[in-house]
Order: structure tokens, then C-alpha cells, then sequence
């Protein structure tokens, strides 16, 4: 599999901002990547969000659903599902001492004008209590068109230094 993953962008926030967006999925690939690392807000416990984007700029529109299985270490599983959002939280952020988001998210029928866009992901949290968590899952844009990337964004406040994003197409 060496050579695998071909590197299509990628954001390393040097300073605090409001969202990051990914951008250059066309018909190049079937399916696509993001990894995200060390992902902090500048404003404690805070919803990390992501929705697609259409032409470089995200979809607002509520036509997002979602399911996913929540590990903890705490407590037992959960599972979170929702229909017709305007974003997709895929973890919590903060500013304590070693809060932490990282994830991968496979990317399918992006660049298909005539399906979905659906999104598997599995991101991993340590919170603040410090509580460790893994979601295991996906979401769909309910909208049959092209999308060429994701953005991601924080529900209050911005994405803190040190964040790195980066998409990759998966070579066929």
C-alpha cells in the first residue's frame, strides 16, 4: 500500500481561526481522506464541527444526518444519532491541559453530482475531566451534488495554533 494516499492539501494553523477548509476533491479519486491532529479551541468545551463544501464554500443547509457509537472510558457506550442538522459535530475541543481532538474521515461520492456525499468517521477525544472517547460512524449530506471538500469550525470561538489538516486521495 506505500504510495497510497496522495497528498491533495493541507492547513497547519499558525495562528488562532475561525474554520479551516479543505479543498481539491474532484473525479481524480474515488474515495478520500482527512486526518486531523492536535485539533484545540480557544474557548473551553466547545462542539467541533464540519460540514461539506460546494464550490469552496460550506453547505449551511440542514440536510445532514448522523449516526455514530460513542466509547468512553468513564462509562459505557452511547449511541448519538441525529437527522436534518446544519453540521456535524465530531468531537468537543477546550483549552485545558491536554484536552485534544484528532480523527480520520473517508470521503465518498464527493465529486458525484448525482448521489449523496457520505462521510465515515473516527475521531478520538480527551476532554477535560480527562476523559478519553472514540466515535466510530458517519454522516450524509442529503443532497445529491458535487462536493469538493470539508470545512471545520468550532461552535463557539476559533481553532487554536497547532492544528494540522490534511486530504489525500486514496489511489485506486
Amino acid at each position: 500500500m506505500a504510495g497510497s494516499l496522495i497528498k491533495i492539501d493541507e492547513e497547519i494553523v499558525t495562528s488562532a481561526v475561525a474554520s479551516v477548509s479543505l479543498l481539491g476533491i474532484d473525479s481524480t479519486y474515488d474515495v478520500y481522506m482527512v486526518r486531523y491532529n492536535n485539533v484545540t479551541g480557544t474557548i473551553d468545551n466547545q462542539g467541533f464541527r464540519t460540514r461539506v463544501t460546494v464550490s469552496g464554500t460550506p453547505d449551511t443547509t440542514t440536510n445532514y444526518d448522523v449516526a455514530y457509537k460513542r466509547l468512553r472510558s468513564d462509562t459505557t457506550f452511547s449511541n448519538i444519532s441525529a437527522t436534518n442538522e446544519s453540521s456535524i459535530t465530531v468531537g468537543i475541543v477546550g483549552t485545558g491541559t491536554g484536552e485534544i481532538n484528532n480523527g480520520v474521515l473517508y470521503l465518498f461520492n464527493f465529486n458525484n453530482a448525482s448521489e449523496y456525499s457520505f462521510v465515515t468517521m473516527e475521531p478520538t477525544i480527551l476532554d477535560a475531566t480527562p476523559t478519553l472517547q472514540g466515535n466510530t460512524g458517519g454522516f450524509v449530506h442529503t443532497v445529491a451534488q458535487a462536493c469538493n471538500g470539508l470545512n471545520f469550525y468550532t461552535a463557539t470561538g476559533n481553532i487554536d495554533v497547532g492544528a494540522k489538516f490534511t486530504l489525500y486521495g486514496l489511489k485506486k
